[in-house]
């Protein structure tokens, strides 16, 4: 009986050792995934439906910060310009210094280099523009045109100021990764670009950031919850070994 009694408290001790180490890792994956999420990200409100279907208004969504120099075609993202407006402002990049944008080509598509551009983040029927235009995009600068180019106000509003209707790589904040709320996923690296100089940027840290997040939140109420469930068990053995 008592060779029974040290086997028990053994196993308790055991099991309270472990749960105390699963809260303690999952404080830190929980706490480290969400220092490591405030450094890279930073949350933003789209004001507009200028990027639908890809983003809707009112979404919340996650940019990662970045530099100019990080941005490549295909890329949705966050900046503020002074001829803009000052306001922050999110597009998709179409096309970078040395760049020949131009609109529209026989077969109504958006054409870069003199290359038609398939445009799979447009709306069913769609149009590439409702305007015709063409832009020599200035070295160091951006063409950004929203998804939704019915109404969206972008590049092509701006093709008689100085800089062609580009704004200046520098004036980029951050781009964007994903739709957090409602949540929509990570957002796709369009193909199209992928075989143009540069390709396509590589995604960021976004889904090990939300691995730590939600592990730790797994780890912390898992290793919580084992004292309530074994002395529960507990009762429950001793309840039934007094019947």
């Amino acid at each position: 009986m008592s060779g029974t009694g040290r086997t028990e408290g053994g196993r308790g001790r055991l099991g309270n050792a472990l749960s105390g180490l699963a809260v303690a890792v999952g404080c830190v994956l929980f706490l480290g995934g969400f220092a490591w999420g405030a450094v890279q990200y930073k949350p933003y409100t789209v004001p507009t439906d200028s990027m639908t279907p890809s983003i809707d208004a009112g979404d919340r969504v996650l940019a990662q910060r970045i530099s100019g120099g990080e941005v490549r075609r295909g890329d949705v993202v966050i900046f503020t310009d002074s001829v803009w407006g000052n306001l922050p402002m999110v597009k998709r990049v179409v096309g970078i210094g040395g760049d020949k944008v131009a609109c529209c080509g026989k077969d109504g598509r958006l054409t870069l280099n003199g290359e038609p551009l398939d445009e799979p983040y447009l709306a069913s029927g769609e149009p590439a523009s409702t305007t015709p235009f063409t832009s020599e995009v200035p070295e160091g600068h951006l063409f950004l045109l929203g998804d939704e180019r019915r109404t969206s106000v972008d590049s092509r509003g701006h093709i008689e100021d100085a800089a062609k209707g580009t704004v200046p790589v520098g004036n980029v904040d951050a781009r964007v990764d994903a739709v957090a709320w409602p949540w929509g996923g990570t957002l796709a690296r369009p193909d199209t670009f992928a075989a143009l100089p540069g390709g396509v940027s590589k995604p960021g840290p976004i889904t090990p950031v939300l691995a730590a997040v939600v592990a730790g939140v797994v780890l912390i109420f898992g290793g919580a919850a084992y004292g309530p469930v074994a002395k529960w068990v507990g009762r429950r053995r001793s309840g039934t070994g007094a019947r």
